[in-house]
């Protein structure tokens, strides 16, 4: 029986092939800037709409010319939730949605968030903005549980994202097959050892990261030949002859993992192979099953050194099912959030909240004239009257108030940063919150907002730690202000009354003056933390600039024509 296998070895930007009787399309492209600045402001990358087309057509064209199907796989830098739209609007996933890719391998991120840098994509117009916004699991939606197979039904359109690690830093590379369109992989780590002996499992497929919903339809429709059910198959990679290959699957119904069958598999002869692929005879209809998780597959090799290598167990499902499977946070924090899309509904939450911070305050003060003092918070010990009356006092101070108001008009409508980001020529570029404004190399015109979303690495830390802190520390400062004056008032007041009984201007005038400057050296502590925090939070301005500065002097790109 002839099979139809190709595999792939990534060491991230390179890949090695070796195909056998099918069809394969491996796309590849650079979706970043063409100009711009290198880090910080270089987290995106920015497909053009000459690039989206490009790919599509290349995408499309192999659906008119090849009478066998095609297993589509591309490639890029950038993870797709790190990918802005086109100025269009459209982007990389509208292009691999419509052609059902089978996988978009990327890298940018690595494995420096975690090992489940993988998402599934599927097409679906009924998802609630929120969803547009964050995916919560790497499964963006359930697979339906009735399948129409119809003729004329359009398919379901979805596609995997799997981030692999690099070989520079980590020592990582993937092997990746296409065995009758079912594509699999395993990632190799040589941080943990050397290797003697690699095994790919290229069927069943793992039903957490590798089976898509075509998996589930093609299989109840019978739109797949039997054949390619009737063996579990896997790629061994040893350097030295291998002796033996088994197949264990478990049950894990009863809680526990009982061994169900356990299986030798024979090596399927081909010259010109550089790996060996391994058989299996089974009888798949007995794993029917509606959970995805019930049965695991380990598979063991043996070489003449009395070496043996496993796998590590994975869950399949011949039906089709995928299980779901959770981020952590950190995973969530890169995956999971679609950075492109959040960056302005963040930036002007934050600059809503702001605003209303300071005016409500000044507003209760002006209409209303209800007036918010330390004593009525004292009486009272209500959160509320002290938050209020933390934010009047700020207001009473008509310089910092007005100042804060022009400083966050200033961030909306001027340049955040302005200089000289080349190191040849004169012309000077500056940033706003929408990116940076630039002239072309040829002087005949302006690239405007270059690099947004990129700058959020730059406007979301700034209204974060330093804006809203030296808003908070500015009203402390002033409520603190507020506190001493209630304080010496009263104290001296209170002198006044014991004095005035002895009739002693003299010595009420020296307590005055004492009172006064043990009050200022002794008793005003939080005064001294908050100037400390101020000083914190300048450096913190100073090292933003300082950083965008040098990286706009030394790591600028050239502008193209």
């Amino acid at each position: 029986m002839m099979f139809s296998l190709t595999y792939f070895i990534f060491t991230y930007s390179h890949c090695i092939t070796q195909t056998k009787e099918r069809k394969h399309l491996f796309v590849g492209f650079d979706s970043s800037m063409s100009t711009g600045l290198r880090g910080p402001t270089n987290l995106f990358g920015h497909p053009t709409d000459q690039l989206l087309k490009d790919l599509d057509l290349k995408l499309s064209q192999w659906d008119s010319q090849s009478e066998k199907p095609v297993t589509k796989i591309s490639f890029g830098h950038f993870p797709l939730s790190f990918s802005a739209p086109s100025i269009s609007g459209r982007t990389l996933e509208d292009v691999f949605l419509k052609h059902s890719i089978s996988a978009y391998l990327c890298g940018h991120l690595h494995t420096g968030f975690g090992l489940n840098l993988k998402r599934h994509h599927q097409l679906n117009n009924h998802f609630s903005p929120l969803q547009k916004l964050f995916q919560f699991n790497i499964h963006q939606s359930s697979f339906e549980s009735t399948v129409n197979c119809s003729m004329g039904v359009t398919p379901i359109q979805d596609f995997w994202e799997w981030e692999m690690g690099d070989w520079r830093k980590s020592r990582a590379f993937r092997i990746l097959a296409m065995d009758r369109g079912h594509v699999s992989y395993v990632d190799v780590d040589f941080k943990s050892g050397t290797k003697h002996a690699i095994i790919l499992p290229t069927f069943p497929l793992d039903s957490r990261f590798m089976i898509t919903s075509s998996c589930h339809h093609n299989y109840e429709c019978k739109f797949v030949p039997p054949s390619s059910y009737e063996k579990i198959r896997a790629l061994v990679f040893s350097v030295s002859p291998v002796v033996s290959v088994v197949a264990r699957i478990y049950d894990s119904k009863s809680g526990n993992l009982d061994l169900v069958v356990e299986t030798h598999m024979i090596r399927h002869a081909d010259e010109n192979a550089t790996g060996d692929l391994y058989l299996a005879p089974w009888n798949y209809k007995a794993f029917e099953d509606a959970s995805p998780d019930r049965y695991w597959l380990q598979i063991e090799a043996n070489d003449t050194e009395g070496r043996s290598t496993l796998t590590q167990l994975r869950p399949f499902s011949i039906n089709g099912h995928s299980l779901k499977v959770s981020w952590s946070w950190k995973e969530f924090l890169v995956m999971g959030c679609q950075w492109a899309a959040l960056y302005y509904p963040m930036f002007w939450s934050a600059l809503y909240f702001f605003f209303i911070f300071l005016l409500l305050p000044k507003a209760l003060l002006v209409f209303p004239k209800k007036i918010y003092t330390y004593k009525n918070f004292i009486a009272n010990e209500d959160l509320v009257n002290g938050v209020l009356w933390f934010l009047q006092e700020l207001c009473r101070i008509h310089t910092l108030w007005f100042g804060w108001i022009a400083y966050l008009f200033y961030l909306i409508l001027f340049p955040w940063f302005m200089g000289q980001v080349f190191n040849e020529g004169e012309n000077m570029v500056y940033m706003t919150y929408m990116g940076w404004v630039m002239e072309t190399s040829n002087g005949k015109g302006k690239l405007e907002y270059v690099g947004s979303p990129d700058i959020m690495v730059v406007v979301l830390p700034h209204l974060l730690y330093v804006v809203l802190p030296a808003i908070l520390v500015t009203g402390a400062l002033t409520a603190e202000r507020a506190i001493f004056r209630e304080h010496v008032l009263a104290f001296l007041e209170k002198k006044k009354d014991d004095l005035r009984m002895h009739s002693r201007k003299t010595v009420l005038n020296d307590h005055q003056s004492s009172i006064v400057s043990n009050v200022h050296l002794c008793k005003r502590w939080i005064r001294k933390l908050l100037c400390v925090v101020c000083v914190a939070i300048c450096w913190k301005h100073f090292m933003v600039r300082l950083q965008i500065k040098l990286c706009s002097e030394v790591h600028a790109k050239r502008v193209q024509k």
